[in-house]
């Protein structure tokens, strides 16, 4: 922010958290600068469905949400490009999600978003740029009543807001459209090249747990459709072979925060969620329960997901070191394997499009958005194995490899982060008055 000077002078804005604005800014009401539009979508006369996502409003196809959508749009609202689109539901338990939008073409979207059409004073963009910072400020977050902290227009009517003159406005929503979409350019651009080193890893652990490492070697049908050729010398066999138990632990209540100075833990789902086992995901176990814990995390095991997401159930995480105060919950198992296999081979090998083909396959559920898989299902998944010695030599390549391709992706995620920091705090500063744009 260095390059760019401040205002001449300032002024106290008589709010805590605005603290002070250029001298010539008003501080108005929302109440003053906008409205609440309410344009139901009666006799369905608009089929455009838009959808609040990531901060933007976006078309939502209806064929491909199939299930997740109304019957009828009739419940729906109409909204104009310049209306301003909040969702302010569920502020208590989800306090991540970006909840403004700038709709930029008429369409329709859900009735429990908030619409605002700015009045002519105001220019739309800048009272978005404006209500967004809020929002990343998680302003919103103290405002809101009631049991899922919801808010209405009622609740927003006294949100006081900066107001430069109209000129201005503009001029600061220029300078925040041109700046921000060249940081989001950066951004895509290393999300980008993210992708494709995960596609890479990806590609080489296949390549590794289905083919081996010597591109030479003579090669045999496994005779499972999804396993196509496999080295001649591999044997193809259903996971139970490999197995010697699985164990699951208990339901327990527990406080949602990470273990310290040896408490007793659960682990969370999320424990294996990247794919990776995550020690620190996990919460720490009430008093009245620590009776009913059972099943601690030991090295040399994979930690699967029994229950979850269609596109989580079945991730898993090898351990590596024992745990003996983080315990099993119910809904994950510990597999233990036997001593012709090396753990991590089959860890890597439950990264493959392979082993995701087969829990698909056989995923259950009274719910779209939770499936499980039993035990029996699980130990009947195929793979092909090789000597041990060779699982060894597999596993300690693809260790180097993924390594050299993970600090990469660390290194592009952090620098997504910063950016995205700067894009929060450059909004923040124009529309506060930290800084004076009107020249840039």
């Amino acid at each position: 922010m260095r390059r760019y000077k401040p205002y001449p002078k300032y002024k106290d804005s008589g709010v805590e958290w605005l603290g002070e604005v250029p001298e010539h800014w008003d501080i108005k009401p929302l109440l003053a600068v906008s409205v609440e539009r309410k344009v139901k979508n009666t006799g369905n006369i608009e089929n455009n469905v838009l959808s609040l996502s990531y901060g933007k409003i976006i078309r939502r196809s209806v064929d491909t949400d199939f299930g997740l959508l109304p019957a009828s749009f009739e419940t729906y609202q109409i909204i104009e490009p310049g209306d301003i689109i909040l969702r302010l539901t569920d502020l208590q338990n989800d306090q991540r999600s970006l909840r403004t939008g700038c709709a930029k073409e008429r369409g329709i979207i859900t009735s429990a978003y908030l619409c605002l059409r700015p009045s002519n004073s105001v220019d739309s963009r800048y009272l978005h740029y404006l209500l967004h910072a809020y929002d990343i400020q998680k302003i919103f977050y103290s405002m809101g009543g009631g049991v899922r902290q919801s808010m209405g227009f009622g609740d927003l009517r006294r949100l006081p807001v900066t107001i430069p003159v109209s000129d201005e406005q503009q001029a600061i929503a220029a300078f925040l459209d041109r700046e921000t979409a060249r940081i989001d350019a950066l951004i895509e651009k290393k999300q980008r090249l993210i992708e494709l080193l995960k596609e890479k890893r990806q590609a080489i652990i296949t390549q590794a747990v289905t083919k081996g490492l010597d591109p030479n070697v003579p090669m045999k049908d496994s005779g499972v459709e999804w396993l196509g050729e496999v080295p001649a010398h591999w044997e193809v066999l259903p996971l139970k072979r490999l197995v010697s138990k699985i164990v699951s632990g208990t339901s327990v209540n527990a406080i949602d925060k990470p273990a310290e100075n040896g408490e007793l833990a659960v682990l969370k789902t999320s424990s294996v969620y990247s794919g990776n086992f995550e020690a620190n995901e996990n919460k720490t176990v009430v008093e009245e329960d620590l009776h009913r814990v059972s099943c601690p995390v030991v090295k040399n095991t994979l930690i699967v997901s029994r229950m979850n997401t269609p596109s989580l159930v079945g991730a898993a995480g090898y351990v590596s070191d024992d745990y003996p105060n983080i315990y099993l919950p119910d809904r994950l198992w510990m597999v233990f394997f036997d001593i012709s296999v090396v753990p991590q081979f089959v860890h890597y090998w439950t990264m493959t499009s392979i082993y995701r083909t087969q829990v698909e396959m056989v995923c259950a559920g009274t719910s779209s958005s939770m499936q499980n898989i039993s035990q029996g299902d699980f130990l009947g998944f195929y793979l092909a194995i090789p000597p041990k010695a060779e699982q060894g030599k597999i596993v300690e390549r693809l260790t180097k490899q993924c390594t050299q391709i993970c600090k990469l992706i660390t290194t592009l995620e952090f620098s997504v982060n910063l950016l995205k920091e700067r894009r929060a705090a450059l909004i923040t500063a124009a529309v506060t008055g930290q800084i004076d744009v009107r020249g840039e």
